[in-house]
């Protein structure tokens, strides 16, 4: 019970920094792909605006890197997205792992539990022979509760487990939408002006 009782204190705590971390608007701030590209127009996107671009967001860690890279070819710049975009989805994937390993051992915990209390009724039984009915009765429902524990625990951490991943992968698919319009509004520009 004491490692059931542990792994629910992990769910939970996962499951409040994950719902304040896993903001969406934080992550992608609505507007930051239109105020990067009319900075970018007006030539005001300089060295400490794109380090405040790099520290203020995901996307703007992301677009960063691409700015960064503009000049030496969509190919590279592509790349250095793809790369950054790689550290920021391995960052909104933390503690999953932990997330989805507790819903699957819960359960496995309780059985556990289950089986030694199981053994303690038996051992009894053995004792003092089957004489004592209500003994044997609470030794059982005992077994029984670490069970109920565990699946307590798992079932919630599974749903949040799935949960978190969903919105994990909507994020990444909106951080992908905003990085291709900027990738593809400076290549397309500079095919413009290369062909006038």
């Amino acid at each position: 019970m004491i490692l059931i009782v542990l792994c629910s204190i992990v769910v939970l705590a996962i499951c409040i920094e994950r719902i304040y971390t896993l903001n969406p608007k934080k992550i992608a701030p609505p507007h930051l792909l239109a105020t990067v590209w009319k900075q970018l127009k007006r030539g005001e996107l300089d060295a400490p605006r794109l380090r405040t671009l790099r520290d203020s967001s995901p996307l703007g860690r992301i677009l960063s890197a691409g700015l960064s890279n503009a000049y030496h070819g969509r190919d590279v710049m592509k790349e250095s997205i793809q790369e950054a975009a790689a550290h920021v989805v391995h960052e909104l994937e933390r503690y999953l792992n932990t997330l989805g390993t507790i819903a699957a051992v819960a359960p496995l915990l309780g059985l556990l539990g289950t089986v030694l209390g199981m053994i303690k009724v038996f051992a009894e039984i053995m004792a003092q022979g089957t004489g004592n009915a209500s003994a044997l009765a609470g030794g059982i429902s005992e077994a029984l509760i670490t069970t109920a524990a565990g699946l307590t625990v798992a079932i919630p951490a599974l749903v949040m487990h799935r949960y978190f991943t969903g919105r994990i992968d909507a994020i990444v698919v909106e951080l992908e939408q905003e990085t291709i319009k900027l990738v593809d509004a400076l290549h397309s520009e500079e095919n413009v002006e290369s062909g006038s």
